[in-house]
């Protein structure tokens, strides 16, 4: 089920718990009709509405799908020749498509929503259901390549830490740069064979082992062999399995049979046992290991890809130590297998390695070979860039500065010494969540901004740099979508502007932009209201936040929303509200650390104080009525909100809650709970504190 689908069923599933607390005013047929009509009154009503674009590589093209009275269509815009066309015949690809799956497609409604252009863009390919799909623009047909692979399979598990071991021996081998050599894994080992050689084969093309311990428990991974660059080296990693928990599923009622089917996922939880890794170095000529001193990387969590040096001078990978408060860069000579950390991240709290929204607050880019080092930091309490010598492991300078965030790297130009990154809050007076795109010097001077304007920006920028598409919006604005020149940000096309006036007409409203001061008086804290369409001031409404405190990102929208299922929840008589209280991310270092090991924080005091700030501006808000709901993380916190809050929330409607922080995924819980399991763990756990319960 849909994103949107999931939450406005969670939306009326709510209502059945939390419209007995309130009065008997709410809840009547002609607010539940007119709020479950709201989806498709509204449907198709803002007109050109752009999705974000994606610039075909190496082109100075880029395509893009918008909404119509219809439905949705794409197109293709070539920003030298300032045009925009069709992307591809939706007619024919509707056509070819329903003769090969045999069920009528809809050319205004087809059953994808991304395109990748292909065979110098002769073709396209796209995903649907459960494959992936060839059109050819010139011939009108359509072929099936591949099967798409379920997130939810056992081959891209993503909940389990350390992933499916390896086998014994591997068919494959990967060759030396040279040429002359292939790496291949025979019994847990490394082995080695002069190019073209097999395994079995005779004396001279059976290989020679490089190491003779490995075994089913203890092996070496062939997945990460790398050759270094000069053929002289290879680097691996050893990898000793943790037993991975399992968790088993029984499908009772599958399509195409009566009888049940059972599967099991690998789902590794807090405190678990995992893999644990660690580099090794082998010289190919002298046929031997090199020990590596793991001192600097005793404990991983996880250790990423080896990356060689171009010069074969030294290997590097990044070790992240388990409970998430050291993360270093570790480079390993070639010639002595000596490591050392070219830079080490020791916060008093968290590294925010596990960031998983489209911005991250982990940013890495090697310069000169290593030799410089572009590398994104929260050491002086904001996200920021910084540039390391790479010899030295000191900073050589900070190149952003300021009490705001960078929000990602678009581009590094090391010829021009210069970077494209995204970053907001820099604006005073503005919401600290806007985005803007910004470009800078790597010595920190020459910062231009390439958005203006009191709008959240996403830009993407052509291959080369020449051109970029600015997608703006704001809660109460629709998008406009243009296409600039990089260079002086003159403007090449205005592509599209977003019409509403059929869906004002039709009564929609935006949500308000509240803001208030946090527990610390300083602060703000910002969030949006809902009212109903038939909202009066003169009337007193009972009030419903919506919650989801995960500490990966911030949540509150900050982008034009035609329909939002919290607006259908407001048609039922209430005011509904969504907060990003402390603890969650894209502010400072200090307003993230709230959730540190203390996940049962969720904001509250900042909620609480937002909602009171809201109720003193506006007597019509009910502050002796508040409910809250939420679903997944945000179940936790609906439910907490009773448990620790009950004078202040009166009920609450908790779906899919993760009410325990050692039962669910240990790579998001270990990442803010900490490690080893500690008595946080239980102080914030819904389990532990449900003798608390009111409400």
């Amino acid at each position: 089920m849909k994103k949107s689908r999931r939450t406005f069923v969670c939306v009326f599933l709510a209502l059945t718990l939390l419209l007995p607390v309130f009065s008997s005013a709410q809840g009547t047929r002609a607010d539940y009709e007119r709020a479950g009509g709201l989806p498709e009154k509204w449907k198709n009503l803002a007109v050109n509405q752009p999705d974000q674009p994606e610039w075909i590589e190496k082109t100075h093209k880029f395509w893009y799908r918008k909404s119509t009275a219809a439905g949705y269509e794409f197109v293709l815009v070539d920003a030298d020749a300032a045009t925009k066309t069709a992307a591809f015949d939706h007619e024919k690809l509707a056509g070819a498509l329903t003769e090969a799956l045999k069920d009528r497609i809809d050319p205004k409604n087809l059953p994808f929503t991304r395109i990748e252009y292909v065979d110098q863009m002769k073709a396209i390919e796209f995903e649907s259901g459960e494959s992936r799909w060839k059109f050819d623009l010139a011939a009108g047909t359509v072929v099936r390549i591949s099967r798409v692979l379920s997130r939810w399979s056992d081959e891209s598990n993503w909940q389990d830490v350390g992933g499916r071991a390896e086998p014994a021996a591997s068919a494959e081998a990967k060759a030396s740069p040279d040429g002359k050599w292939e790496a291949f894994v025979r019994n847990y080992n490394v082995y080695l064979r002069p190019a073209g050689g097999a395994p079995g084969g005779g004396p001279q093309t059976a290989g020679f082992a490089l190491s003779l311990d490995g075994m089913e428990s203890d092996y070496y991974s062939f997945r990460s062999i790398t050759w270094s660059p000069d053929s002289r080296n290879i680097a691996a990693f050893r990898v000793r399995r943790g037993p991975h928990r399992r968790i088993d599923f029984i499908e009772s009622s599958p399509d195409g049979q009566l009888q049940p089917k059972t599967f099991s996922l690998g789902y590794t939880k807090p405190g678990d046992v995992i893999d644990f890794l660690r580099p090794v170095l082998f010289h190919v000529d002298e046929r031997k290991a090199v020990d590596i001193d793991n001192a600097l990387f005793a404990n991983p969590y996880d250790l990423s890809e080896l990356q060689w040096r171009e010069d074969g001078r030294a290997f590097t990978f990044e070790y992240n130590q388990r409970g998430h408060q050291v993360y270093r860069i570790i480079e390993v000579d070639a010639a002595t297998g000596r490591p050392r950390a070219v830079i080490s991240e020791e916060p008093r709290t968290f590294f925010p390695y596990l960031e998983i929204s489209s911005y991250g607050k982990k940013f890495r880019y090697d310069a000169a070979d290593g030799r410089e080092i572009i590398w994104m930091s929260e050491r002086d309490g904001w996200n920021h860039l910084y540039l390391f010598d790479g010899a030295t492991g000191q900073v050589k300078n900070q190149i952003t500065k300021g009490e705001w965030v960078v929000r990602g790297v678009d581009k590094v130009d090391e010829t021009a010494r210069k970077i494209w990154f995204k970053a907001s809050g820099m604006n005073p007076g503005q919401d600290p969540y806007f985005t803007h795109h910004y470009s800078i010097n790597f010595d920190g001077t020459g910062l231009t901004a390439l958005t203006d304007g009191d709008l959240t920006h996403q830009a993407a920028f052509s291959s080369d740099m020449a051109f970029f598409t600015d997608l703006s919006s704001r809660h109460d604005r629709a998008p406009i979508l243009d296409v600039r020149r990089t260079a002086d940000r003159g403007l090449v096309l205005r592509v599209e502007q977003t019409d509403i006036s059929g869906l004002v007409k039709a009564g929609w409203k935006a949500p308000e932009a509240f803001r208030a001061k946090g527990r610390d008086g300083r602060t703000d804290i910002w969030g949006v209201i809902y009212r109903p369409l038939n909202f009066s001031s003169k009337k007193k409404y009972p009030v419903i936040e919506y919650i989801y405190a995960g500490p990966h990102d911030s949540h509150v929208p900050k982008t034009f929303v035609g329909f939002s299922p919290l607006q259908a929840l407001a048609e039922l008589g209430f005011i509904v509200t969504q907060v990003d209280g402390m603890g969650t991310s894209n502010r400072s270092k200090a307003f993230h650390d709230y959730c540190w090991k203390n996940l049962a924080d969720a904001g509250f005091p900042d909620r609480i104080l937002w909602h009171k700030a809201v109720a003193a501006e506006y007597r019509y808000y009910d502050i002796t009525r508040v409910g809250i709901y939420g679903w997944s993380a945000g179940g936790q916190n609906a439910l907490a909100a009773l448990l620790f809050h009950p004078e202040f929330y009166k009920a609450a409607f908790s779906s899919c809650g993760c009410h325990d922080n050692r039962m669910d995924k240990l790579w998001w819980n270990e990442q803010w709970m900490g490690w080893p399991i500690g008595p946080e763990y239980a102080a914030s756990s819904n389990a532990e504190n449900a003798w608390r319960l009111q409400g």
